[in-house]
């Protein structure tokens, strides 16, 4: 997902027995205010889409939806409840400067150098469906893209990557029998 969708999400857009989510929205809050955001249709046509998700996931939205219903009763005096599933303590949605603050935070503590930003995580998600065999059309379904073309060109760089990482694995295969 992109951030934006992410954030938009509602208990809704959540489908327990199918083990789906539906993407019809994202945030959009240039001014990072709590209060001050708009919910738009995504990005394209094609971003509006259903997603499977596994049985982990599932289980951890559950969860994170008890956690979230003790937080509501906490604060009923505050809580402004528009049923998004990333809301603040007092209902509102997370900004997307908090999740970018936490996801610094964490890779500070994990010692990682890395620029990784929310969005990195949608490229990880495509990289290892390439590397799985997923075909192109799910993948372009999966992320929202309307144009085959930008799926394209994602998964042409993404496969060189690995038929380069291929190459160097057969050369060190040959190198490790003639030694």
């Amino acid at each position: 997902l992109r951030i934006g969708e992410l954030l938009a999400l509602k208990w809704s857009d959540f489908n327990e027995k199918q083990g789906t989510i539906r993407v019809t929205k994202t945030l959009y809050n240039p001014n990072n205010h709590f209060e001050k955001y708009q919910l738009l249709t995504p990005k394209t046509k094609g971003s509006v889409r259903t997603i499977k998700i596994d049985e982990m996931l599932i289980n951890m939205l559950k969860k994170h939806r008890l956690k979230q219903n003790e937080i509501k009763l906490k604060n009923r005096l505050i809580y402004q409840d528009s049923e998004f599933i990333f809301a603040r303590e007092d209902g509102h949605p997370q900004l997307r400067k908090v999740v970018e603050t936490r996801l610094k935070r964490l890779l500070k503590k994990a010692e990682i150098e890395k620029n990784i930003t929310p969005h990195s995580f949608r490229h990880t998600h495509t990289s290892l469906l390439i590397e799985a065999g997923v075909g192109i059309k799910e993948i372009q379904q999966r992320l929202g893209h309307t144009d085959i073309n930008t799926t394209m060109n994602i998964y042409a760089h993404m496969t060189a990557n690995m038929e380069e990482k291929a190459s160097q694995q057969f050369s060190k295969l040959m190198k490790d029998l003639l030694l």
